[in-house]
């Protein structure tokens, strides 16, 4: 293995991290190639610390991401009945074959942990019954594990001191004994071997089908007593399991949710409830089946009932927070805060859409998701987890959640996914999941090649009054320009060349479509949509503001859309935070963060004027009083809790710190702070090798960044000062500077 991929790997291997991060900065430094034992032998330790601690549970890929996911969104009730999704949902596979070929130095005594019934096999030959240890001679061997389980996901964990399980064995869910370990085999259609799923199951103990999310105790700030009806306040947006303590008696015990004080005192009307038939004679704690989102809960219960107190378990998912922001504004301080809680909650099993009503894994909501979590937590094992449920199983029947835009979003997900992360491995091990489920998206293009609504089909864009998803949507086509753009990059990593020229050109011809059809020189916007081959005069700022930063325009166009369109009260508001997400990131990227910034405090924190504790699915100024509750025409449908709320996290991040990447996996990226009217800022932007911190005036920038090469902008009135740095004139008071990892720099400007 070349020594940087040798490295990369280590640097991969979760909870092990010291050592071979330590080999990780020796290599940016350069240090190992003074002498090349002194590397080497780091290489043998590294080697020996992964080798002894590399076993974990394993199992195909997504499979196990697919049946967590089906779980996770079979909890949903309403009013305490049964609500299942409405669109297909996938199974795992029930027989699965796990193998690898090992050279082992000694004798190896292994121990075998396994999901289901279950053989195994050393070269070929089986071990009689279904052994829990075998023993392994020295020499070159193919051990093979064949596993049957229908009820969880086929997994094994194999633990031995050379024979480990880990991401390296080689799965099939097929009959394939005959394929050698490299995948090759005389029979095309053949499956191919895929390296085994993992997450981080390292003890044998841990089975992958028991896991469930860690909880803590939290308590009432107050409680309400009149009589036997209680009113419960945890004092802020939650979600958990409520505890009854002391619950005694014989009678019934009704808990009415809510994420407001009118939801919780609303027994006709609240969107989750549960009954608990109590009939004990000794003081008991119970803790209800399934964990719920609110603020209050109102319990009622009969006299012969009794009750001492009531407390909850907050569920929530393990997930470390790397980013942060802090800024001169107290007002964005607490947005940002909010934001925070509001993602917090809404990161569980996987990103989901909101924690009162739906707990689904939505595609749309997932795509900003990912976005934000770069920002804040740059957790790529949820992101991957939530990619996989969504994706399910061949074959195709129908868009991810039944939605044309849902689909695009998830190859929109796949583009960001390699972007940040550099991860070429996840890509070349779903590039044919993805390439049937564009397969299924061509297939259903109408005759000009657009996209257009079909039976079965729901083209949703965004929750709006009015918007018409009729003839054929340009928002629907540049989604799938920039899904073919993601094709073609997976294409060529996945070494299928034919079928990256194919997709470049099939992104090109949309592109040109999308201009040639719906461009529209006297209104200067792209128009809404066509029918029966003729241009709408209807113009809508989606298109309008993604083809922006998907930089599908030319820098006159940008500055014409902002003022016909953006800046435009004539063309109708936007009031989800859904759009507003992107609405806004289109302003930011023309350069626009002051006026964003107070857009964010305005609409954000109107909701925090309004006693939001988290960000909701809607929000809507006019509205007034209890209106701001309801949604698809019921009193309390509205979710005071949705993942979209949450996007100055993104926002702040990546257009006021001013960090992205600008190669895969950060190896390059850029920095173009703007304070946007503040005075100062300063915050962390996470990457996978680490941090790039940053703090900015208006007459000073500090930057230190863990890895990569960045590239600071800066618009100066002066040539910007500094140690170790060799600014770059490029004109109209516009200078770059070279970041290197490592380096912590100091800067002097002064801002425009």
């Amino acid at each position: 293995m070349k020594h940087h991929l040798f490295i990369s790997y280590c640097t991969t291997m979760k909870h092990r991290l010291c050592l071979p991060i330590a080999i990780g900065t020796l290599v940016q430094h350069q240090y190992y190639s003074a002498t090349k034992k002194y590397f080497v032998l780091l290489c043998v330790l590294c080697a020996f610390v992964v080798q002894a601690n590399a076993q974990t549970w394993i199992w195909y890929p997504g499979d196990f991401e697919i049946n967590l996911s089906n779980k996770v969104q079979n909890r949903r009730t309403e009013r305490g009945t049964f609500f299942p999704v409405f669109w297909k949902m996938d199974n795992h596979y029930v027989l699965m074959d796990f193998h690898k070929v090992y050279d082992v130095p000694a004798t190896d005594t292994v121990d075998i942990f396994v999901e289901g019934t279950y053989n195994v096999k050393l070269d070929g030959k089986a071990f009689e019954g279904s052994p829990k240890r075998i023993v392994v001679p020295a020499g070159k061997h193919k051990i093979n594990i064949k596993v049957f389980n229908q009820a969880n996901v086929p997994a094994i964990y194999v633990k031995g001191k050379t024979i480990v399980s880990d991401a390296s064995w080689l799965v099939t869910f097929e009959d394939k004994e005959w394929i050698d370990e490299t995948g090759k085999t005389s029979d095309i259609s053949a499956t191919k071997w895929l390296n085994a799923g993992s997450w981080n199951f390292n003890q044998p103990d841990q089975l992958p089908s028991q896991f469930a999310l860690p909880t803590r105790p939290q308590f009432a700030v107050s409680v309400q007593k009149n009589g036997n009806s209680w009113l419960v306040d945890f004092g802020k947006e939650t979600l958990g399991f409520i505890q009854l303590h002391g619950l005694q008696g014989k009678g019934m015990l009704s808990v009415y949710y809510g994420e407001s004080k009118e939801e919780a005192l609303s027994p006709e009307h609240c969107e989750a409830l549960d009954r608990v038939d109590v009939n004990s004679n000794a003081k008991t704690l119970k803790r209800l089946d399934l964990s719920k989102a609110f603020r209050y809960v109102q319990l009622q219960f009969d006299n012969t009932v009794q009750l001492d107190s009531v407390s909850m378990l907050y569920e929530y998912a393990d997930v470390q927070q790397r980013g942060n922001f802090l800024c001169s504004d107290p007002l964005v301080n607490r947005i940002y805060d909010v934001a925070k809680y509001t993602f917090e909650l809404n990161t569980r099993e996987f990103f989901i859409d909101g924690i009162k009503r739906d707990r689904w894994v939505w595609s749309g909501d997932a795509y900003q998701s990912y976005l934000m979590n770069y920002y804040l937590y740059f957790d790529t094992e949820t992101v991957k987890r939530t990619s996989y449920a969504l994706r399910g199983k061949d074959p195709v029947t129908g868009h991810i959640n039944t939605i044309m835009d849902y689909t695009f979003y998830w190859f929109l997900g796949i583009y960001d996914y390699y972007l940040y992360t550099g991860d070429r491995h996840f890509i070349v091990q779903n590039y044919d999941r993805m390439k049937s489920l564009m397969d299924y998206v061509l297939a259903r293009r109408n005759k000009d090649g657009l996209m257009e609504w079909m039976p079965g089909d729901w083209i949703f864009i965004d929750w709006a009054a009015g918007l018409s998803k009729k003839g054929e949507v340009s928002f629907e086509q540049l989604l799938l320009a920039r899904s073919l753009q993601t094709m073609a990059i997976c294409a060529e990593l996945a070494n299928d060349a034919s079928a990256a020229t194919q997709y470049k050109q099939l992104a090109s011809d949309m592109r040109d479509k999308l201009f040639c059809f719906y461009w529209n020189t006297q209104q200067q916007a792209l128009v809404h949509s066509r029918i029966n081959g003729q241009q709408t005069s209807n113009i809508t700022r989606y298109a309008n503001m993604f083809a922006i930063f998907f930089d599908y325009f030319t820098a006159a166009q940008k500055q014409a859309v902002k003022s016909s369109v953006l800046l435009n009260s004539n063309v109708p508001q936007i009031t989800t935070p859904y759009m507003r997400f992107y609405e806004l990131e289109a302003l930011c990227a023309l350069g626009e963060q002051s006026y964003v910034l107070n857009e964010m405090k305005s609409y954000w924190g109107g909701m925090l004027q309004l006693g939001a504790t988290s960000f909701w699915e809607e929000y809507n100024p006019a509205k007034k009083g209890e209106e701001h509750l309801s949604m698809y025409g019921r009193k309390f449908g509205k979710s005071l809790c949705h993942a979209w709320g949450a996007s100055p996290l993104y926002l702040l991040g990546k257009y006021y710190l001013g960090v992205q990447p600008t190669a895969p996996g950060y190896s390059r990226y850029s920095i173009v702070p703007n304070l946007g009217g503040l005075e100062w800022m300063e915050g962390k932007v996470p990457t996978p090798k680490g941090e790039i911190a940053l703090k900015v005036t208006k007459t000073t920038v500090q930057v230190k960044a863990a890895a990569g090469e960045g590239l600071l902008q800066l618009k100066s009135s002066i040539l910007p000062k500094g140690k170790n740095i060799v600014p770059v004139s490029k004109g109209n008071g516009l200078y770059e500077i070279i970041i290197q990892p490592g380096v912590e720099y100091f800067i002097q400007y002064k801002a425009d």
